[in-house]
């Protein structure tokens, strides 16, 4: 399972969300915060905060692989090099 820590607004979440898209790719999505910051969900932002130390997104959490990163570029390549039906 993938879960997608990240924001509506935010054009690097964007970025994560249609390459997922694109792949094919079921994931869980959680919006913890808003694009400029403001918490929106705190159980969310917790967990967020807890699992990759920092309080920034996307954040992924591949659960299959044991994988989670930040950086919407490093992301999509991550997501394309192991999700990838080609």
């Amino acid at each position: 399972m993938l879960e997608l820590y990240q924001a509506e607004a935010c054009g690097y979440s964007q970025k994560v969300r249609e390459t997922l898209t694109d792949l094919g790719v079921s994931y869980v999505v959680h919006n913890p915060r808003s694009a400029a910051g403001e918490p929106r969900n705190e159980q969310t932002h917790d967990e967020l905060r807890t699992l990759g130390g920092r309080d920034q997104i996307p954040f992924p959490v591949d659960h299959q692989r044991g994988v989670t990163m930040y950086e919407s570029d490093d992301i999509v390549d991550y997501l394309r090099t192991h999700y990838s039906r080609e």
